[in-house]
C-alpha cells in the first residue's frame, strides 16, 4: 500500500527580481514574505559563516528540519541513561552499542529506500533470518566455504526483492500486502531450512564470526582513519567551490569550509577517543558507516538516486520526465530485501547462532522505527541514508539504556513506541510547513 499523501506536490515559488535590486525582491509563500535571497540558500552561504547560519535558520523556519530532531533526541537519551546509569556512557558499553546498532542499521537503510518511494516493506526481519538460516545450514551442515554460503544468503534477498518488485509493478499489488504476505511466507520457510533441530550454532573460529565480535581498529588506525576522512571532506568541498566560482556561481567561502571540517572532526574524534578507552572502533561498525556513506552518495550523487526521489515526489511526473518507474522499482525493492539480507547475516554473526527466532521479534519494528525517526519521511521524496545510522543509534540506546537500567522488554517497546510517534508528528508537522512555505 503506498504511503503517498494525494495531490500534486506543491512546487517551490519562483523569485520575481528587479534589475539592479535583487535585495529588495520579495517572494510570497503562504503567510510568510521572504527576500528573494533568502530562497537560494548558496547566496547565503555565500556572505561567510553568518551566512551560513542564517541558511541553516531559514531552513528551520521553514519546515526543513533534516536532522536536528533526532540528533537533539539522541542527545537527551544519553544524558538521561547516562544520570540513571553512569556507566551507560562508558567506553565498554559504547563499544557494545555499536556492534548492536549495526546488524539494525542495515536493515534501515534497506527501509529508507522503500520509504523515499513511500512505499514499505514488511518483510525484512523474515529476509533476514531466511538469509541466515540458508548461511547457517550451507555453511556449518553442508561443509560450504563460508564466501559461498555468505553469497548464498546474499543472493536469497536479491531473488525476494525482485520477486516484490515484479509483483508490484507487473500486478499492481500493494507493496503492504506483497510483504506482509512475505512476512509469513518466508518465516515459514526459515522454519523448513533450519528443519528439526531448529539452531545452528556457528563456529567460533570463523572468520565471520571474528569479523563480528574481535575485529576492532588499533588506535592509531582509527585516529588516521579520521584525519583522512577530515581531509577528504574538506578537499571536496573546497574542489566544488572552486568549480561553482569558476562557473560563475555563488560558493561558500574557505572559512565555512573550514569550520565545517573543524566540526566534523570534532564530532568523529570524540567517539573514537572514547571507544578506544575499551576494545577500540568495530570493523563491523565501520562497515555499517561505509554503507552508510556509499548509499547517501547513490541518493545524492547519482542519476539512479535523483530518480527514486523524483518517483518518491511524484510517480506522475517523474514518469513523464522520462524516469523508467518500473526499473526504480524493481531496484529499490531489490536493494531493501538485500540490506536486509546483509543485516541478517551480521546479526547471526555477532550472536553466533543461527536459530528460528532469527530476525524475529521486534527486528521489523526496530528497522522501521530507526529509519522514521532518522527523519525518513513516510509521504515519500524525503529522507537520506544517515536517516538509518541516526535512527538504529537512537533505537539501539533505548533498548541498550533501559537494559541497564533492569527494566523489562514491556517498557522498552512502550518507550519506543512513544519515541516513534513523536518522530511521525513532526514529520506531518514539519511537511505541514514546507507545503506553506512553497518547499514541500
Amino acid at each position: 500500500m503506498s504511503l503517498h499523501g494525494s495531490g500534486t506536490r506543491p512546487q517551490d515559488a519562483t523569485p520575481s527580481s528587479t534589475p539592479g535590486t535583487p535585495d529588495a525582491a520579495v517572494v510570497t509563500n503562504g503567510a510568510d514574505q521572504l527576500p528573494a535571497d533568502l530562497q537560494d540558500e548558496r547566496l547565503i552561504a555565500g556572505r561567510g559563516f553568518s551566512g551560513a547560519v542564517a541558511a541553516f535558520t531559514a531552513r528551520l523556519r521553514s519546515g526543513d528540519l533534516g536532522s536536528v530532531p533526532v540528533v537533539v533526541g539522541l542527545i537527551i537519551i544519553w544524558a538521561v541513561f547516562q544520570i540513571a546509569n553512569g556507566s551507560f556512557l562508558s567506553s565498554r558499553n559504547l563499544v557494545n552499542l555499536t556492534l548492536q546498532t549495526t546488524s539494525v542499521g542495515v536493515l534501515a537503510l534497506g527501509i529508507v529506500l522503500v520509504l523515499l518511494l513511500g512505499e514499505i516493506d514488511l518483510s525484512i526481519g523474515s529476509v533476514s533470518g531466511l538469509s541466515a538460516a540458508v548461511l547457517g545450514v550451507t555453511f556449518v551442515n553442508q561443509g560450504w566455504p563460508l564466501v559461498i554460503s555468505l553469497l548464498a544468503g546474499i543472493v536469497v534477498g536479491v531473488v525476494i526483492g525482485l520477486f516484490y518488485g515484479a509483483l508490484y509493478t507487473r500486478f499492481g499489488v500493494p507493496s503492504f500486502v506483497i510483504t506482509l504476505a512475505g512476512l509469513l511466507g518466508f518465516l515459514g520457510l526459515q522454519l523448513l531450512v533450519l528443519g528439526k533441530e531448529g539452531s545452528l550454532n556457528l563456529p567460533y573460529d570463523s572468520a565471520l564470526v571474528g569479523f563480528a565480535t574481535r575485529s576492532f581498529l588499533s588506535p592509531a588506525l582509527a585516529y588516521g582513519l579520521v584525519a583522512l576522512v577530515v581531509a577528504a571532506y574538506a578537499l571536496t568541498r573546497l574542489r566544488a567551490g572552486g568549480a561553482r566560482s569558476r562557473a560563475g556561481l555563488s560558493a561558500p567561502p574557505s572559512s565555512v569550509i573550514a569550520i565545517k571540517a573543524g566540526a566534523l572532526a570534532v564530532v568523529l574524534l570524540i567517539p573514537v577517543i572514547i571507544l578506544n578507552g575499551d576494545r577500540g572502533v568495530s570493523v563491523m561498525f565501520l562497515l555499517l558507516l561505509a554503507m552508510v556513506v556509499g548509499t547517501d552518495v547513490a541518493i545524492r550523487r547519482t542519476r539512479w538516486g535523483r530518480s527514486v526521489v523524483a518517483v518518491g515526489g511524484n510517480v506522475e511526473a517523474a514518469r513523464r520526465a522520462g524516469i523508467n518507474v518500473r526499473m526504480i522499482y524493481l531496484s529499490v525493492f531489490a536493494a531493501c530485501s538485500t540490506f536486509a539480507a546483509i543485516g541478517g547475516l551480521l546479526a547471526a554473526a555477532r550472536l553466533v547462532a543461527v536459530n528460528q527466532s532469527s530476525g524475529g521479534g521486534d527486528t521489523n519494528l526496530n528497522a522501521i522505527a530507526a529509519a522514521v525517526i532518522g527523519g525518513t519521511s513516510l509521504f515519500g521524496g524525503r529522507g537520506s541514508a544517515y536517516s538509518a545510522l541516526l535512527g538504529a543509534l537512537v533505537i539501539m540506546s533505548i533498548s541498550n539504556g533501559l537494559a541497564l537500567l533492569s527494566l523489562n522488554s514491556n517498557v522498552r517497546y512502550m518507550v519506543t513506541a512513544g519515541v516513534l510517534l513523536i518522530a511521525v508528528t513532526i514529520d506531518s508537522l514539519s511537511r505541514r510547513s514546507r507545503q506553506a512555505h512553497g518547499r514541500a
